[in-house]
């Protein structure tokens, strides 16, 4: 006869609570730039880890009926005034009174406040929550100083980045998504960094996304090479240096097709100088994905990212990259194996590199496979998570101060407990 076991029951460990979060942010999908689509990306996979999410926003004026149309309903949503961003008229700004923002989260009060943007809005939503005494957490996403020098502002450029540091100053945490730029600004003076990346789809941005009839749609046979560029046709993406790249090799290479996706002030510029290249507007999911894969190699020449969502995004695609060894791109490839990396701000390098990969389809091709296989690992499972871990060290560093689990927004609601009145629009 079997005895029975006498050792003890070792009790599951609870799963952590899961955390309220109001998440704030001055852009938004449908909106199209690396902000507002990793912003998405990262409060979707908050939802999809069990926690409670309330998303303020600005109202996006002819585009808020599509964004109400894509909205996830797991996610509450607040929307605030909205006004066009100077400079970036299809992009806004948030606009909402501190004590506003304090009388909604006095009856949806979070545990904490993220602030993915630097505006108008994130500026009210750290007051608001310091007076709460909430903990707050921010990104640095953008650099907003940088761009100062390529719309003739470059007087401000001290101005502009004595107003992040004072604005990060007064959050807990600040997320930078490179370890090369957490360098930087802490040699600035910003305090209390932490680096969290950026994951990208691999299912979707995939090399058997390559169309054969989009290639014949945009005029190029089958062993022409397409050289891609993906972002926002604007003079922050030193573009120019990338077109005249082109040029300097046109003679080598005259079969050779430039295709630019995305749109901005420089459009109407870069058509006028560059009438053969092909200028496919915005484009998203399985489209752009199809635009990435079905190109030859993919080169960026911006110097003014803080990340650079289309690196990984033209790895995954399994294309040869060069790009300037900065943000992403410094972070992901490895030179001579899974793309090209030219030394920042060297124009000359660049062209050189980029003559070298129009000149070997076959290492174009064998740097595609490297790329491809590079990225496998990258997904945005891991990414959220971590962001996940460092949230919930927060909170715990300053205590909950929030009601325990039954008395939150849900319970709220279920309870018919008041609660505030929408924010105005």
């Amino acid at each position: 006869m079997a005895l029975a076991s006498t050792a003890p029951t070792v009790p599951t460990p609870a799963a952590p609570p899961a955390l309220r979060i109001a998440y704030v942010t001055e852009t938004w999908p449908p909106e199209v730039n690396g902000v507002s689509l990793s912003a998405a990306r990262f409060v979707q996979g908050l939802v999809q880890r069990g926690h409670r999410v309330t998303l303020l926003r600005p109202h996006q004026g002819q585009r808020e009926r599509a964004a109400l149309a894509q909205h996830d309903p797991a996610i509450h949503l607040e929307v605030c005034a909205g006004s066009p961003l100077p400079l970036y008229p299809d992009l806004r700004m948030g606009w909402a009174r501190p004590a506003r923002l304090q009388q909604l989260w006095r009856h949806r009060r979070p545990d904490l406040v993220h602030v993915a943007t630097e505006g108008p809005l994130g500026w009210a939503a750290v007051q608001a929550a310091h007076r709460l005494g909430l903990p707050v957490t921010s990104d640095f996403r953008t650099n907003f100083h940088a761009y100062s020098r390529h719309y003739r502002f470059g007087w401000s450029q001290g101005l502009v980045l004595a107003w992040l540091r004072a604005f990060h100053r007064r959050c807990d945490l600040t997320l930078v998504p490179t370890e090369a730029l957490r360098r930087e600004l802490a040699g600035q003076g910003f305090e209390r960094l932490d680096v969290v990346a950026r994951g990208v789809d691999t299912a979707r941005f995939h090399p058997e996304c390559r169309s054969e009839a989009l290639r014949a749609c945009w005029g190029v046979a089958p062993q022409d090479p397409v050289l891609l560029c993906v972002g926002r046709l604007a003079p922050e993406k030193n573009l120019l240096t990338l077109v005249q790249a082109c040029e300097a090799l046109q003679a080598r290479h005259p079969r050779a097709r430039l295709l630019l996706v995305g749109d901005g002030p420089q459009r109407a510029a870069l058509q006028a100088r560059c009438p053969n290249a092909i200028f496919a507007g915005p484009r998203h999911g399985d489209d752009l994905a199809a635009h990435y894969a079905s190109a030859d190699l993919f080169a960026f020449p911006s110097l003014t990212e803080t990340y650079g969502n289309v690196t990984p995004e033209a790895l995954a695609s399994g294309l040869a990259l060069l790009a300037y060894d900065h943000a992403a791109a410094a972070e992901l490839v490895r030179h001579g194996e899974n793309g090209l990396l030219a030394a920042p701000g060297d124009a000359a390098d660049f062209t050189r590199l980029l003559g070298e990969l129009l000149d070997d389809p076959a290492r174009r091709r064998a740097l595609g496979r490297q790329a491809r296989a590079s990225m496998l690992d990258q997904g945005w499972e891991r990414v959220v998570e971590r962001f996940e871990s460092l949230l919930r060290q927060r909170v715990e560093a300053r205590g909950r101060t929030t009601p325990q689990a039954g008395h939150g927004i849900a319970a709220a609601h279920a309870a018919g407990a008041p609660v505030a009145p929408p924010l105005p629009h």
